[in-house]
This record gives C-alpha cells, sequence and structure tokens, in this order.
C-alpha cells in the first residue's frame, strides 16, 4: 500500500464515525426513522443516474433494503436516541461475529475454534459494556442496537444471493428500495414527523448532507476504489479504526465520558471483531468486504 492509499483507508472509518456522531446530534430532537429516510432519500438521487441496477434484481433487492436496509437502520438509530454514541458505536461492531454465525448457519461456511473465540470475546464486550450503571434501565435500547447488527448480518447471506453486480449499483438499489420502506416505517411508527421538518435545525441538514453524500456515496467510492486495487486482508483491518474513531469523536464533540467498563468492554469488543477478521480462510472475504457505514 502506498502512503495515499493508507490515508484513504484512514479516512473511511474516519468519514463514517463522524457520521454516527452527526446522527447522534440530529436525532435528539428528530425522528431516527425519519432521519434515515433522507438520509437514503439524497444518497439515491445522486446514485440512480450511474448506477441502475438490472430490473431483473428489484425484487430481490427489495427485500435486501428491507433486511439490512429499513430494519437494521431503523433499529439501530432508535437505539442509538437513547444511549451513548460511543455505546452504541461499540456495540454496532457485533456485525461481525454476527455476520460469521449466519454464514455459518446459512451458507454451511466453517467456523475455527479461533473464530468462535472471537465472537465469543466480542460478546463478552457487549456484556461488559451492557454493565455500566450508566446502562441501567436502558436494556431495550441495547438490544435494538444488537438487533440490528443481527438483521444487518442476515442481509449480507441475503446479499450473496444476488450476485457480484458491483458496490455501487448494491448501494444504488438498496437505497431506492429503502426510501420508501423508511418513510412508511417512519409514518407507523413515529410522530410528529413534519413538525419536526419545519423545525429542525442545521444540525439535522448537515447530518442528512453528510450522511447521504459523504458517509454514503463518497466513502463507498474510496473504500471500493481500495478494494478494487489492493488485497482485501490489507484492506479490511483498517475498519478496527471506525469504533475507535466512534469513541474518541464522540469523547470530544459530544462530551461523552469514557469509563472504566466502556474501555474494558470496548477493548474486548475489538480484539473479538480482530480474532474473526484476522481468522478467516483464504476465499471467504465477505465479512470484510461488506461493510456497513453505520
Amino acid at each position: 500500500m502506498t502512503p495515499l492509499d493508507i490515508l484513504k483507508a484512514v479516512s473511511v472509518p474516519v468519514l463514517w464515525a463522524t457520521g454516527f456522531v452527526l446522527a447522534k446530534v440530529a436525532i435528539v430532537d428528530f425522528p431516527p426513522v425519519l432521519l434515515m429516510a433522507l438520509r437514503f432519500t439524497l444518497t439515491a438521487l445522486v446514485l440512480v443516474w450511474f448506477f441502475r441496477p438490472p430490473k431483473h434484481l428489484w425484487g430481490k433487492l427489495f427485500v435486501v433494503a428491507l433486511i439490512s436496509g429499513s430494519i437494521q437502520y431503523s433499529l439501530t438509530f432508535s437505539g442509538l436516541k437513547h444511549l451513548d454514541a460511543s455505546t452504541a458505536g461499540l456495540i454496532v461492531q457485533t456485525e461481525v461475529p454476527f455476520a460469521a454465525l449466519t454464514a455459518a448457519m446459512f451458507l454451511r461456511e466453517r467456523l475455527t475454534l479461533l473464530m468462535v473465540a472471537g465472537m465469543l470475546v466480542a460478546f463478552l464486550g457487549v456484556g461488559v459494556l451492557s454493565g455500566e450503571p450508566k446502562l441501567e434501565g436502558q436494556e431495550l435500547y441495547v438490544l435494538m442496537v444488537l438487533g440490528g447488527a443481527f438483521t444487518w448480518a442476515i442481509g449480507q447471506v441475503m446479499v450473496r444471493s444476488i450476485g457480484e453486480i458491483g458496490g455501487f449499483v448494491m448501494i444504488s438499489g438498496v437505497a431506492i428500495c429503502a426510501t420508501p420502506q423508511l418513510f412508511v416505517a417512519s409514518y407507523l411508527f413515529e410522530d410528529g414527523q413534519w413538525e419536526a421538518i419545519m423545525s429542525a435545525g442545521w444540525s439535522v441538514w448537515i447530518a442528512v448532507v453528510y450522511m447521504g453524500l459523504i458517509m454514503t456515496a463518497l466513502a463507498y467510492a474510496i473504500w471500493y476504489d481500495l478494494l478494487g486495487r489492493l488485497p482485501v486482508n490489507n484492506v479490511a483491518p483498517f475498519l478496527l479504526l471506525l469504533p475507535v474513531a466512534v469513541v474518541i469523536e464522540s469523547v470530544l464533540f459530544l462530551e461523552e465520558e469514557l469509563t472504566p467498563l466502556k474501555v474494558v468492554g470496548g477493548v474486548l469488543i475489538l480484539i473479538g471483531v480482530a480474532t474473526l477478521i484476522f481468522a478467516q480462510r483464504p476465499g471467504k472475504p465477505q465479512i470484510k468486504a461488506t461493510p456497513d457505514p453505520i
């Protein structure tokens, strides 16, 4: 990897982490599912002109968008509304062990002892993290973020059935399908949407623009450029910077407290995820090659 490639690889998790922190600011007074609907609306409007999926895949893309887009983002960001961004950002990393688990369940991919150990360590980290006194009474929201991670993992198994259509075609198709789904979900489960839009401050619209254009479109452009030119095993470890960046930005910009339990739980989650990334067999890059830009 050249110095420029390393800079690009570092920039992607930082861009994703910044979007997560901006989302936390926006959803304090704004419905989270509606925020996701606006985000994907912008992403779809930008990408559809250049990366339009084949017509015969729309049915599959609709289901993938429902599982790994609409349901996943609704759960994750509704949970984020009630949790520290740093806590939610760490819990989201369980997507990796969940992806390994679902691949073993539905695709019959073999789990090595090292991978199982990594899964157990990651989930142990979530258990430690959940023991924070600040999370007392917030168990439902922890479960929502965990549910979002599990739903994303199921979606990745479904993505495999679509075949290789290119990362941006996939993103475009998911964004197009998820947009109406998220608006319907917001209508069914949230209220005060119109009032929220009319009274939204600049932080909400900055979050929408950033998440739609920078966090999704630009960050994925950089990421898939790297994956297209370099071995996956060289690029994937940089994903470990994502939870670190989320925690650092949450402490610096949201003034969240970095407690001992959060540090210990976060380190355990990182060790578990790192073990899974490095323990994957050659030729099985799906977990590493399909990151989720929380």
